[in-house]
């Protein structure tokens, strides 16, 4: 008996270790089981996200490729403006007189011309009528394209008014050039205001003087060191919201080495300059300039150059020959603009007697 009870307590132990081990074996299992799970789970995820980026790499190729094609497009629509102004440009600069037409009636002169882009609104018109020498400078409405198309129509009827009708009163070609310009353009009341700013010379070697006439623009003469402004009529040639007057008609006589200047706008508008920031000079920037206390740093814009400083400019200049007086005209310029952008197109014409 005592025999048999320790066989079953062996046979129980042993049944007891077989079922521990059992569930050791399925706890394993359970595990193995688990991280099975988690991997696969895990991969799924993973190729999903594969898949997804697929998806998102091929609709960046497709947005890339479109873009490229659109860019390719825009490129193509550019150069084909930039070369329609650039052929613009050319058609502009043949109306333009020639350097050889300009020395040989203006021996002693400059025309110093600088676009602000590649087409102009600003032009030059000079020849011969009568026995007479004409010269003037002309500031059109807007700059680029549409300045350009406005100086064409300019200068076609300048040619019609002088050259095929022989008129040389640099105020009856005004009156004329206004009529002309408002039954062009078809202006009325409130309507199309384009137009044109001009000081027109007529000189008469017979007489030694010379004529002017000037729509918002003046002449300056500069005689014996000092320097006189002749003002022009303050009405443009287009269509004016005021009453329109006959322009006016000046003649001045002149004196060996007198130096006469017609000009426009756009030297004397163009910003730049040396400016006190914080009690130090600095080029002006179109940026913040730095300062150790961010509360007081200041905005430079610039400030334009104006006519009185151009006045001054061109007497400091008096005893250098007009091609000299050029170039130190587009030294100063660039001096003053620094990195700004040349806002305007900038004409001026220099004659000395």
């Amino acid at each position: 008996a005592e025999r048999n009870e320790k066989e079953n307590i062996r046979l129980n132990f042993a049944k007891k270790v077989k079922e521990e081990e059992l569930k050791d074996q399925q706890a394993f299992i359970q595990y193995i089981a688990a991280v099975m799970g988690i991997v696969i789970i895990f991969s799924l995820l993973l190729y999903r996200n594969f898949l997804g980026k697929k998806k998102a790499n091929k609709i960046l190729e497709q947005q890339a490729i479109e873009i490229n094609f659109q860019k390719k497009v825009v490129d193509e629509k550019n150069k084909g403006i930039t070369d329609s102004i650039n052929y613009a440009k050319l058609i502009q600069e043949a109306i333009l007189p020639a350097k050889e037409i300009k020395y040989k009636l203006f021996p002693e002169a400059f025309v110093l011309f600088l676009p602000k882009d590649i087409v102009s609104g600003d032009f030059y018109w000079f020849n011969k009528k009568n026995n007479k020498r004409l010269i003037a400078t002309i500031d059109c409405t807007g700059h680029g394209v549409p300045g350009a198309f406005m100086s064409m129509i300019g200068n076609a009827l300048l040619n019609e008014i002088i050259n095929e009708k022989g008129i040389t009163t640099p105020a009856e070609i005004l009156n004329h050039l206004r009529e002309k310009i408002i039954t062009s353009l078809n202006q009325k009341d409130g309507e199309n205001k384009d137009g044109m700013d001009i000081s027109i010379l007529c000189f008469d070697d017979k007489n030694n003087t010379v004529e002017f006439a000037g729509a918002n623009n003046p002449l300056w003469l500069v005689s014996k060191g000092t320097i006189k402004e002749i003002k022009g009529d303050k009405q443009p040639i287009g269509l004016y919201h005021g009453t329109s007057q006959p322009f006016t008609n000046h003649t001045i006589e002149l004196q060996k080495g007198d130096t006469l200047y017609i000009f426009t706008d756009g030297y004397a508008d163009q910003f730049g300059g040396e400016h006190q920031v914080n009690g130090q000079k600095k080029i002006t920037r179109q940026t913040i300039e730095p300062d150790s206390d961010m509360d007081t740093a200041v905005k430079v814009k610039g400030k334009k150059f104006k006519y009185k400083q151009l006045q001054n400019v061109l007497l400091s200049i008096q005893d250098k020959p007009l091609l000299e007086q050029e170039k130190l005209l587009i030294e100063k310029m660039n001096h003053w603009k620094g990195d700004l952008e040349q806002v305007d197109d900038i004409l001026i014409i220099g004659v000395r007697v």
